[in-house]
């Protein structure tokens, strides 16, 4: 079997082919795929906390209100969560789903059309890649990955796949971030500069020990081998401990604390708000301040990216504080679109510049009203059972390329911190480095050339919100040369 281990992968595509996936997906691999009038078989991997609560429930939820779907098996280490889920899918939707321990069995035998992935993150690549090879759609539970290097693997198998995959950040199905872009990309901001996103939470007893640990859970009970993948290099072998076993999100061999678990939320809602895919480079900062706990991960934390389309985004969060958040806004040189906190929106705030600045004089604060979303979840499930059903990969609101770009914003963010280093990501090459490339350099050599402006992608806006004026008495700058006066 393949070693999938991340700290033995390597990038085999640049992020110019990622972001090209949309151009070059193959033809699906045949027969595997439900036809338009034979139901989805869906198999579930790892159904616990969230692939119990999120995708086993809404897929119910979706069979019973008419979907061509049926939730035919699980593979799950854990036997008292095996039957319990088992049991939940029999009782919803009147068939009794075949039960395993490893998924790969599960493939083997139940001519799935497709798998929905909710493991901890560092099986989400093999098992991923798995299904793709396998000619099965995939859901895959976020982060997408546990490394950057991972990423690039699962995209590239996407592309040869040519299946359907869809990665689990549910709010991007809500269509507030596809009208921001094109609003973006029409120059109601003017020059895009930044965008800034948070997460904030508080917990008496700390993050991620809310889930509960049980008194069934034993090495009867789990297959902790199979569980840590330490046969297949994805995690060193070590004693069964509940606490890992339920809260591995406080653990760097397994997660990587709120960087994954909440980061990716915001980042990639961003990501699509902007059209923004790859940074350039990475700089992650915090600590481990207060949930002394056993923990590894640092309950406070900011990620800051740069964009080689000359755009800055921050992410910044603590885990023993919510009351006090920073908003979610997008700025730009002639305003602002403000979003408050949260997921759900009925609609966003253009907060204009100073018409002294912008020289527009009609601008005035506005409320832009979109549609919300009652259950994001939900949403973002049919929509992958629409794709599934249509065959088409692009169909998805959250797909592989999407993912790739977020996980290398909030894992290249966690190295940093852990590592104390800066990351630098060559979007031509596909190289991760800690070696400055000239970064500042680069963006003074376009000063002094008086260059244009760079600008998100997909732009259409011309030189709106971009353009300095000169003013005249500007002629008379300039160095003096032997003495002479440039004007």
């Amino acid at each position: 079997m393949e070693n999938q281990g991340s700290h033995r992968r390597s990038f085999i595509k640049t992020s110019a082919a990622v972001a090209a996936a949309a151009s070059v997906i193959q033809a699906p691999a045949p027969a595997r795929a439900a036809g338009s009038n034979e139901r989805l078989r869906i198999g579930f991997i790892g159904p616990g906390g969230r692939g119990f609560g999120a995708h086993v429930k809404k897929l119910a939820q979706l069979h019973k209100d008419g979907a061509n779907i049926e939730l035919v098996a699980l593979a799950e280490v854990y036997s008292v969560q095996r039957d319990r889920v088992a049991d939940y899918i029999e009782k919803e939707t009147g068939f009794k789903p075949a039960k395993y321990v490893d998924y790969r069995e599960m493939i083997e035998k139940e001519n799935l059309d497709a798998v929905a992935i909710g493991t901890p993150d560092h099986w989400h690549a093999k098992q991923t890649i798995d299904a793709l090879e396998a000619g099965l759609h995939v859901y895959c539970e976020k982060p997408m990955t546990k490394t950057v290097e991972e990423s690039l693997k699962v995209v590239d198998a996407w592309r040869k796949s040519g299946k359907v995959m869809q990665v689990g950040v549910q709010s991007t199905s809500l269509p507030v971030w596809d009208e921001v872009r094109n609003l973006l990309q029409d120059g109601k901001l003017g020059k895009v500069l930044m965008y800034q996103t948070e997460y904030f939470r508080n917990s008496a007893q700390g993050q991620w020990r809310y889930y509960k640990l049980e008194p069934e859970m034993t090495p009867t009970n789990v297959d902790w081998k199979r569980w840590l993948g330490s046969d297949e290099g994805l995690a060193d072998e070590i004693p069964f401990d509940r606490a890992v076993y339920k809260q591995w999100r406080r653990f760097w061999p397994f997660g990587s604390g709120m960087y994954t678990d909440l980061f990716v939320h915001r980042t990639t809602a961003m990501l699509k708000a902007t059209g923004l895919r790859f940074p350039a480079r990475v700089v992650g900062a915090g600590g481990l301040y207060m949930e002394y706990d056993g923990r590894d991960v640092p309950d406070v934390a900011t990620v800051a990216a740069d964009f080689p389309e000359g755009v800055h985004g921050l992410v910044n969060a603590t885990m023993c504080n919510q009351e006090t958040r920073i908003q979610q806004l997008i700025r730009g040189h002639n305003g602002s679109f403000v979003f408050g906190n949260g997921e759900q929106f009925d609609g966003f705030d253009f907060v204009p510049e100073r018409s002294q600045v912008t020289r527009i004089r009609d601008q005035k604060t506005e409320r832009i009203a979109t549609k919300p979303v009652a259950d994001t979840t939900y949403a973002h499930f049919k929509n992958w059972i629409e794709a599934c059903a249509a065959e088409e990969p692009m169909q998805c609101n959250n797909t592989p390329e999407l993912g790739a770009a977020a996980i290398a914003v909030v894992t290249l963010g966690a190295r940093s911190y852990r590592e104390g280093t800066v990351f630098f990501f060559d979007g031509d090459s596909g190289k991760i480095s800690t070696t400055d490339p000239g970064w500042a350099a680069s963006w003074e050599k376009l000063s002094a050339a008086r260059a244009p402006v760079k600008h998100i992608p997909g732009w259409r806006a011309g030189d709106t919100g971009s353009v300095l004026e000169e003013p005249e008495y500007m002629k008379l700058a300039g160095p003096w040369v032997d003495g002479k006066d440039p004007a």
